[in-house]
């Protein structure tokens, strides 16, 4: 007789526990539910994430054809030879229309796909803000309870304004290129003052000494308080690995400083708590949004009603909220 394949549905506790174990299957089967959205889910992360909190997660962002994926599956040989395993989540841009995406970035990192020590995800964005998929953060407490040491998150290649990376990850590396003045770019966005460690990446075209230099000279500009962790500059041709050890190296060294320093717990704290300011943001406005499309349906019922809109869209926009909003308290919106 065939053994019973323990369905998410039907068997949570014994998917739990297959998970904890590092089944790589079972893990798979939940991370795929969590992208279809599927309410099971909610309760299975609740018992996994007890479990987490163990995992170190590194964050890799930057612009679109900085060599991101390229560094990432050169890091993954990197902390692979020093026996950490390795979880990856690589979200890629979506079509804004069917919401799919070409997922890219995992054909790029192909080379450990048949190593039981690294586990690579990737994801479609789905047009959410800041460069990351809403699934991509419980994709990492998934990996994390199976015991993953290190956690690699790339969000979209969308420019250097999206800081929300900052508030899933203990390390963030800021990828420039040379010659494309990104050191510049990067103060203008506030990444110089988020970013842990700064990676020159394909060091080998015109331009890298001088992008060096420039990064350099801005973290030395940085104020910074005493004990507090100076963000190095690291050069990296990821394309033949060359000074990714170092850059291995160098965000082993900012977890052990954060540990010494009690800034990692202190981090981790921080972050839990945004995300529970998210989760139930998030939970809040998955009832009231479909309740606000029917009244707003509803309100453009009438020919007299939509000539009032075309009229004056903010005017009336402004009236119905203010309705809408005093009859929240007494509406049953789920």
């Amino acid at each position: 007789m065939p053994e019973k394949v323990p369905d998410i549905q039907t068997d949570p506790p014994v998917e739990i526990q297959q998970i904890l174990d590092g089944d790589v299957m079972a893990g798979a089967r939940l991370i795929r539910c969590i992208e279809a959205g599927d309410p099971a889910t909610a309760r299975m992360l609740g018992q996994l994430y007890p479990h987490a909190g163990n995992a170190f997660v590194i964050g890799i962002t930057g612009p679109p054809g900085a060599g991101k994926s390229t560094l990432i599956s050169a890091l993954i040989t990197m902390f692979r030879k020093k026996n950490f395993s390795v979880g990856v989540v690589a979200v890629d841009p979506s079509s804004h229309k069917t919401g799919g995406a070409v997922l890219g970035d995992r054909v790029r990192m192909q080379a450990h796909a048949g190593d039981k020590g690294v586990f690579i995800r990737s994801m479609a964005a789905r047009g959410v803000a800041g460069g990351l998929a809403r699934a991509a953060r419980d994709t990492c407490l998934v990996l994390d309870a199976m015991g993953y040491d290190i956690i690699i998150v790339e969000p979209v290649g969308s420019g250097q304004a999206d800081l929300e990376i900052t508030t899933l990850v203990h390390s963030l590396g800021l990828v420039a290129i040379p010659g494309t003045g990104d050191g510049i770019q990067a103060v203008k966005a506030g990444l110089l003052e988020a970013a842990d460690l700064f990676i020159v990446n394909k060091n080998d075209l015109p331009g890298a000494g001088s992008e060096m230099m420039t990064l350099e000279h801005l973290v030395q500009q940085r104020s910074l308080e005493p004990d507090t962790w100076q963000p190095p500059v690291a050069s990296t041709c990821a394309r033949t690995g060359e000074g990714v050890d170092r850059l291995a190296d160098l965000f082993l060294d900012h977890r052990q400083f954060m540990k010494n320093n009690q800034v990692l717990e202190k981090k981790q704290t921080d972050q839990a708590g945004d995300y529970f300011n998210t989760l139930v943001r998030q939970m809040v406005m998955d009832r009231i949004d479909p309740w606000v499309d029917r009244q707003v349906t509803a309100f453009l019922d009438t020919a007299e009603q939509q000539a009032a809109v075309t009229a004056d869209p903010y005017r009336v926009a402004q009236k119905l909220a203010d309705r809408l909003t005093r009859s929240l308290r007494d509406v049953t919106i789920y």
